[in-house]
């Protein structure tokens, strides 16, 4: 397996996050050991936030506020689909809480963004979900 950074790297799905993770200096950590599970928002999931709030988060005043955002989406161990069960609630990087919800057969992170596919990587897992992850506290 590729580490998750070179996963989503070679992703075209992923090209947003990507330049985020780049502008947040988080390339590195996303390499390191782990293991991570990381909830990878499609550039489609961006493309919903609105207008102009990824250009924002992409400028250098805002980096704080963009690796907050981007920690959100991050937690410390492997969670793979199979692990993630109805109302558990995730500690993410941040040092918010994402809470899981199972509907109709599939699982949505924070009531919204649901997992469409996982992926293994050397250090973690990767979960892509078509909602970008915003903490609610």
């Amino acid at each position: 397996y590729k580490n998750i950074i070179e996963d989503a790297l070679n992703a075209k799905d992923h090209t947003t996050l990507v330049a985020a993770v780049k502008a947040a200096g988080l390339v590195e950590t996303l390499q390191g050991k782990g293991p991570f599970t990381v909830f990878a928002p499609t550039n489609e999931a961006f493309d919903k936030l609105p207008k102009g709030t990824v250009e924002g988060l992409l400028k250098p005043d805002q980096k704080d506020a963009l690796i907050d955002v981007l920690q959100y989406h991050v937690y410390v161990g492997v969670l793979k689909a199979d692990q993630l069960s109805d109302g558990q609630s995730l500690g993410m990087v941040s040092g918010k809480n994402a809470t899981v919800s199972m509907k109709d057969g599939k699982t949505l992170i924070n009531g919204k963004a649901q997992i469409l596919t996982s992926i293994p990587a050397s250090n973690g897992i990767i979960h892509v979900i078509d909602e970008v992850l915003l903490a609610e506290n």
